[in-house]
């Protein structure tokens, strides 16, 4: 035994050391390389079947320490496979991965490819323990012959296979060995004794069946099951025999056999597999004739992977993508997470809502119509109690299409969780006055009933105004028309400067009433019911803060001047519905692997973010809005009076450039958005022609309305439109019943103050919407 060892180990030197009559470009140097390796395969055999000690004992030598860098282990780990995207009722969204395919099992592929595959790759599959010794001798005799043949058993190119899906996972692609390209004699020893190992662990069905599931049969097709579908549209399990030997025939030289490009060659080789089917008796001579005459035809299906190509919901396909590369659980790093997402196979379960998805789709898609000067419209609905997102649309395509608004932008998320460069519309639009009920929130968080009257004719809060503020944050910004580059507050129209009851102010919008109402509460009880309904700002802030605070003490922002998601406010409507607890939005609810191993997901995380007491009164105003206030003339009409119980807001922010509607039902939320995406909100919204009808000014209520109005009237009752609890009574005081005081409206010069702008107020001057 030792001296074949050192036979071998001087046969390992002699090519290692590129004798001259090794030399792979002759002749004589192929036969020898070949015998130098038959004489290696020996001894690798007689080594695997020695006693362990006997083994030992030689491993002393020098002479074979060669050996002793080769594995004799070779980690087989399920090969690179497509993730999916499931939408709640389990039909699929969309598929993502860096190779197609899908692994099935051996008794799901047809018997004719499993034959036809060993006929023509490897005859003696069954008998050889890996390595087919009277295959070798047959390619040193062809190779002495001139005609170079391959030796290589299936075993063999399974390992190859696997050895290179290794590299690849692990983004060493430049690693990669190929068969008479770049593998080296070591290489070859190497494989050799994996396969003799892979033998001895495996057996031949479960080598065959890796086999067929991991080799390359086209850059769209990895495995018999995709490659099955993108030649034949078919599967596995119902590939002819025709069909079979072709696809066998193909694995030898993808690009020359491929049936598409290249028909008479696929078919040549598709019938001399299936004359060797014939000779070793896998087929009978009828089946051979009839099948060598079927015409060699395809039908392709051209595989669609990524959420540009999502049957439904792209953008919901992007968000939830995002959701996954943006946590650490699954990876730690963005390429690992990336290569997770491309290559491991995962199946992530989502919520969304098919149904309620084409709803909602329609919508955006109707609100603009043919749209030449890309007007943006999205909506987004979330389930109060579970925070699962029922469904996001938008207006827009993915990919470029003959007359379509393209971008690969999400209007409806925030920056973070949104795909492509910079556009302005992206990370949410100026909120408006969809603001106001959260101070409305905070009057009846103190105890005060909304029909109390306050004085809605104060347009001046000057510098230094005595602001109550529990904060450390300092207000920002003042309104006062006698000092340069200020202004007074103002309402959109001129007959509601006027005193009248809190909830009135908020049902039709009234700027000068918010602030009144703000007037007489703690600032920071605004900011702390904003930040426990989880409203944030939908750019990243100069710190770096993904989710930065949006700080209700800058004055603009009682009536929405910073801008924020749709996904954001329906949200934190939704908190309303759910007896004032806020529900953190979640799209996904399971995610497994290739195994079926459960991964990390998202489940529903609640807090208590308001008393149930104010979430009632809130809900109790809302519906005042659509009842008679700035939400009555949306059309088709949709209120407590003709429907069922629906609470909304509009909004729409100075330049009529983002309008909004939000709102709920017991059982859903819903933000609806229309405005300028591009110009960042700079393109105003008046006298426009939108669909056909001209707009001196876009208001919430007239596009984003009829979205709203009319998605929840088709979805809303499958998820509940109980009515809302009534308010306590101490919340609901007959009107007249307080009238508070106002706070001394004299003249703005008895106030300090030095001349600078509102830094920023004018972003809510005047948008009751």
């Amino acid at each position: 035994m030792k001296e074949r060892l050192a036979l071998a180990g001087k046969v390992v030197n002699m090519v290692t050391r590129r004798n001259p009559l090794f030399d792979t470009a002759t002749t004589l140097g192929k036969i020898l390389g070949f015998l130098g390796v038959s004489a290696i395969c020996g001894v690798l055999v007689a080594g695997l079947l020695v006693p362990a000690a006997a083994v030992s004992g030689s491993a002393a030598s020098g002479s074979i320490q060669f050996f002793d860098t080769l594995p004799a282990e070779l980690q087989v780990n399920p090969p690179s496979q497509a993730t999916t995207i499931l939408a709640a009722d389990g039909s699929q969204i969309a598929s993502i991965y860096s190779e197609n395919r899908t692994r099935v099992s051996l008794d799901q592929m047809s018997p004719y490819i499993k034959d036809a595959i060993v006929s023509v790759e490897d005859s003696r599959f069954y008998e050889h323990g890996g390595i087919d010794a009277t295959g070798i001798m047959r390619a040193i005799v062809s190779t002495a012959r001139g005609k170079q043949q391959g030796a290589s058993t299936i075993t063999q190119q399974y390992v190859n296979n696997v050895i290179n899906e290794s590299l690849v996972s692990q983004n060493k692609a430049s690693d990669v060995k190929l068969n008479g390209v770049n593998k080296g004699v070591g290489d070859k020893l190497r494989e050799m004794k994996l396969a003799i190992a892979l033998e001895k662990k495996f057996t031949k069905q479960q080598i065959l069946e890796g086999y067929l599931n991991i080799v390359f049969f086209n850059k769209d097709a990895y495995g018999i099951e995709a490659a099955s579908r993108l030649f034949f549209s078919t599967s596995a399990k119902d590939l002819t025999l025709p069909q079979a030997a072709l696809l066998a025939g193909v694995v030898n030289s993808p690009a020359y056999y491929d049936p598409v490009t290249n028909p008479d060659h696929a078919k040549q080789r598709r019938d001399l597999v299936l004359g060797l089917m014939l000779d070793q008796g896998k087929i009978k001579k009828a089946d051979y004739d009839a099948a060598v005459a079927t015409p060699v035809t395809t039908k392709v299906t051209q595989p669609r992977q990524g959420c540009a190509y999502a049957a439904t919901a792209a953008y919901f396909c992007d968000y939830v993508l995002h959701l996954v590369l943006n946590n650490p659980a699954y990876g730690a790093t963005p390429e690992e997470r990336g290569n997770r997402v491309a290559r491991g196979g995962l199946t992530i379960q989502t919520t969304l809502d098919p149904k309620a998805q084409a709803v909602a789709q329609a919508q955006v898609d109707a609100s603009a119509g043919a749209n030449p000067d890309k007007w943006g419209a999205s909506l987004v609905s979330v389930q109060p109690g579970t925070g699962k997102i029922i469904s996001m649309a938008q207006n827009t395509v993915w990919l470029p299409a003959d007359g379509k608004f393209q971008a690969e932008q999400n209007f409806n998320v925030d920056k973070l969780d949104a795909n492509g460069n910079d556009l302005n519309g992206l990370g949410g639009f100026q909120p408006g006055s969809t603001m106001k009920p959260f101070t409305f929130a905070e009057w009846l968080n103190e105890g005060k009933s909304m029909n109390t009257v306050l004085d809605g004719t104060v347009r001046k809060y000057p510098q230094n105004f005595p602001w109550k503020n529990t904060c450390p944050t300092p207000e920002d910004g003042f309104y006062d028309g006698n000092v340069q580059g200020s202004f007074d507050l103002q309402n959109a129209e001129g007959g509601y400067y006027k005193p009248m009851t809190v909830v009135d102010g908020l049902a039709n919008s009234i700027n000068t009433m918010t602030f009144a109402t703000a007037a007489r509460v703690d600032l920071c009880g605004i900011q702390k019911i904003v930040d426990a309904v989880g409203i944030h700002g939908g750019l990243p802030g100069a710190s770096g803060d993904p989710n930065p605070k949006i700080p209700m003490t800058r004055l603009a922002n009682l009536i929405g001047a910073t801008q924020t998601s749709p996904l954001t406010m329906a949200s934190a409507f939704a908190t309303f519905a759910n007896n004032g607890k806020y529900c953190e939005p979640i799209a996904i609810t399971s995610v497994t692997d290739e195994t079926g191993a459960k991964l990390p997901a998202q489940s529903t995380s609640c807090r208590d973010a308001v008393t149930p007491e104010v979430a009632h009164g809130v809900a109790y105003a809302m519906q005042e809005v659509l009842n008679k206030g700035s939400g009555a003339l949306i059309q088709p009409r949709i209120s407590t009076k003709t429907t069922f119980p629906i609470a909304a807001k509009t909004g729409t922010n100075d330049t009529n450039s983002s309008t909004w509607v939000a709102g709920y039902t017991s059982g859903l939320a819903t933000a609806t958005w229309f405005g300028d995406p591009l110009g960042n909100q700079q393109r105003p919204g008046q006298n426009v022609t939108i669909n056909g009808k001209f707009y001196q000014g876009i208001d919430g209520y007239m596009i984003a309305g009829p979205q709203f109005s009319n998605y929840m009237l088709q979805v809303a009752p499958a998820y509940g439109t109980n009515p809302f609890p009534a308010p306590p009574s101490n919340l609901l005081d007959p009107p007249g019943y307080k009238t508070s005081t106002p706070y001394n409206n004299t003249p703005s010069n008895t106030f300090p103050s030095t001349p600078q702008n509102n830094n920023g107020n004018n972003n809510g001057k005047k948008n009751n919407g």
